[in-house]
């Protein structure tokens, strides 16, 4: 049985046919395609089977980023690498923004894809993650100001509206929920949901609390704090608390 199942979309020939000759000689089932329009078929076609989608940056007809977006619309969770012969802060910014895991820059080595790789699929099945979840089931809902945070249906709640979250989304939100009002350290926070502490994760995470940050904008009782060189606090200020006269103590 292979470890795992992935899609390749990779329109050089001679990169294309060594990934897949190496991942499939170490045991992986690798789905190959030469462009992104054959790479979306695929995805529909195999989306329940796919355990990882590693995508070439620089395709014709439709590119690795815009592969990943369609992607994205229909399944946030599914991890997704890009490949790439530039080594531009833009294209990481726009990788990191559309929920990439990894960016890797050509060339690289079949032994450096395969490690970066199996660390992601480590991160996304291994088996601390229910073990984690399991011991808060009785916590799942938080409510957070005016909105109620559904940890176990990965909703957040408020009325009149209602917002679906990603898994990574969640898992952050629970972290600072645990943490609330004290000090969530950046590597304690690396470390339980990516699994590692690095600056591509660490830029990872960044675009996940900019985004939970976006959410609680008109939250004025919700706020996630940035503390210099050290971590994140979600701050919750009591309605009552902040409605007291100074003056009365």
């Amino acid at each position: 049985m292979p470890k795992a199942n992935i899609l390749l979309v990779e329109d050089d020939q001679n990169l294309g046919f060594i990934l897949k000759d190496y991942l499939e000689m170490m045991d992986y089932k690798v789905e190959w395609r030469e462009n992104g329009n054959q790479g979306l078929e695929a995805y529909n076609q195999l989306r329940d089977q796919l355990d990882l989608c590693v995508f070439d940056v620089m395709m014709p007809d439709k590119d690795g980023f815009s592969l990943a977006q369609d992607i994205r619309q229909v399944n946030t969770d599914i991890p997704i690498v890009f490949l790439t012969a530039r080594n531009m802060k833009e294209d990481r910014i726009r990788g990191l923004k559309l929920g990439a895991d990894d960016y890797i820059t050509k060339p690289f080595s079949t032994e450096e894809f395969l490690l970066r790789m199996e660390n992601i699929l480590r991160r996304y099945h291994k088996p601390s993650q229910a073990a984690r979840t399991e011991p808060r089931a009785v916590e799942s809902t938080h409510q957070l100001g005016n909105m109620t945070f559904d940890e176990s249906n990965q909703t957040l709640v408020w009325p009149g509206g209602e917002r679906s979250l990603t898994r990574r989304e969640t898992e952050m939100l629970g972290l600072l929920c645990q943490y609330k009002n004290r000090l969530l350290r950046r590597e304690v926070a690396l470390k339980e949901i990516w699994g590692e502490e690095d600056y591509f994760t660490g830029r990872s995470m960044d675009v996940y609390i900019t985004k939970l940050r976006k959410y609680f904008k008109d939250n004025p009782e919700v706020s996630i704090v940035n503390v210099h060189g050290a971590g994140f606090k979600l701050e919750i200020i009591d309605p009552a608390q902040a409605d007291k006269d100074p003056s009365q103590g």
